[in-house]
């Protein structure tokens, strides 16, 4: 009768690996069905811990202005205009067709981030604080400005 009894424990070790086996099929399944953009949005809160840089705020969106007087102009501007405010400084954008111009103001040197899912890229923001973004970044972006006098200031995800 022992030997029965192993015989008992064997089937249900084994009964108890296919289900685990099965669930590891299911769950290796789930995560093909997870959509991409689901997952680059994780990604990108996940890379929200730059708790150090001051968040700006968007204060200006001359796409929102041009739908307000609409029915007072005749043609619209061919540039988008956006402006991010923060206690340290301010960051004008210029959409273009191909690329990004800006100024941060107060004028001074320092560098911006340009962060998109894609990955990080940095341009250099000179004495007057002129920069360009060139080509001009696709789907969600965000941009990170610093400068030598420690002004660390980045806007919210910008989908243009």
């Amino acid at each position: 009768m022992p030997d029965d009894a192993d015989d008992e424990d064997l089937l249900v070790d084994v009964s108890g690996d296919d289900a685990l086996l099965a669930a590891l099929r299911e769950a290796i399944k789930a995560r093909d069905n997870v959509p991409a953009r689901f997952v680059e949005t994780g990604k990108s809160a996940y890379a929200w811990r730059n708790i150090d840089a001051e968040l700006a705020q968007l204060t200006y969106d001359s796409d929102i202005d041009e739908r307000m007087v609409a029915a007072t102009r005749s043609e619209t501007a061919s540039i988008r205009a956006l402006t991010f405010s923060s206690a340290r400084l301010s960051m004008e954008l210029e959409v273009t067709a191909n690329s990004l111009l800006g100024q941060i103001i107060p004028p001074r040197t320092g560098t911006l981030e340009i962060h998109t899912t894609a990955g990080t890229r940095v341009t250099p923001v000179d004495e007057i604080g002129f920069f360009t973004v060139d080509p001009k970044p696709h789907g969600s972006f965000r941009l990170r400005c610093r400068t030598p006098d420690g002004a660390d200031v980045m806007t919210g995800w910008i989908n243009l």
